[in-house]
């Protein structure tokens, strides 16, 4: 390929195999380096993967700072007047297992004490007792751990939860038992609680 200085002198002389020394010179930009782009790849992967680890540690922080701060909160929080479920209730509750078949109807008293935070019931049905203590609010539920202080003909749990809230308009308290059967069988009993004067005052 002949030089510019080439191209120049026979332009000049007339003595060129072209007429112009342009159809000499490539009209396209010569192809650019891979040696470079390589390396501008790798360099964006490092940066998107520097800000996904920078947004995976924030995200980490704020998760642990929020749940830090509500660590130290109590599990039962005011949300509901105490005042309404202090007193001894008493009605028929409905016994379902887990596939909703019914198991048992039975009869049971509540006694709520002063602040709603302990009490005591009495399954009369099954002569069995024990005593309440609140375990948690849900809004405007009462949630209330049963231990059983008696049962002489062994035939109530040992443990389970009673979860209590206002029926609308008044007129008494919803009541839900759960409980795990000795054999694993897990039961529930619903139905609602009235004012009584009976023997739990």
């Amino acid at each position: 390929m002949d030089t510019a200085a080439e191209l120049r002198a026979d332009a000049e002389d007339g003595s060129g195999s072209s007429s112009t020394p342009v159809r000499q010179m490539s009209l396209w930009p010569p192809p650019r380096s891979t040696r470079h782009s390589g390396r501008r790849r790798r360099q964006f992967t490092k940066a998107a993967v520097t800000v996904a680890a920078l947004a995976l540690i924030g995200g980490g922080v704020f998760v642990a700072r929020a749940y830090l701060d509500g660590s130290g909160d109590d599990t039962v929080t005011a949300t509901s007047d105490p005042d309404e479920f202090v007193g001894s209730w008493s009605g028929r509750m409905d016994q379902v297992d887990t596939e909703g078949d019914p198991v048992a109807e039975w009869d049971a008293q509540v006694r709520i004490e002063e602040g709603a935070e302990r009490g005591s019931t009495a399954w009369t049905t099954f002569s069995c007792s024990g005593t309440l203590e609140l375990s948690a609010r849900d809004g405007d539920r009462l949630v209330y751990s049963y231990t059983e202080t008696s049962d002489p003909e062994d035939r109530c749990v040992d443990e389970s939860e009673l979860m209590l809230w206002p029926v609308p308009n008044g007129g008494g308290l919803e009541a839900e038992w759960s409980a795990v059967t000795h054999e694993g069988t897990r039961m529930i009993s619903t139905g609602t609680l009235d004012t009584s004067t009976g023997a739990l005052d």
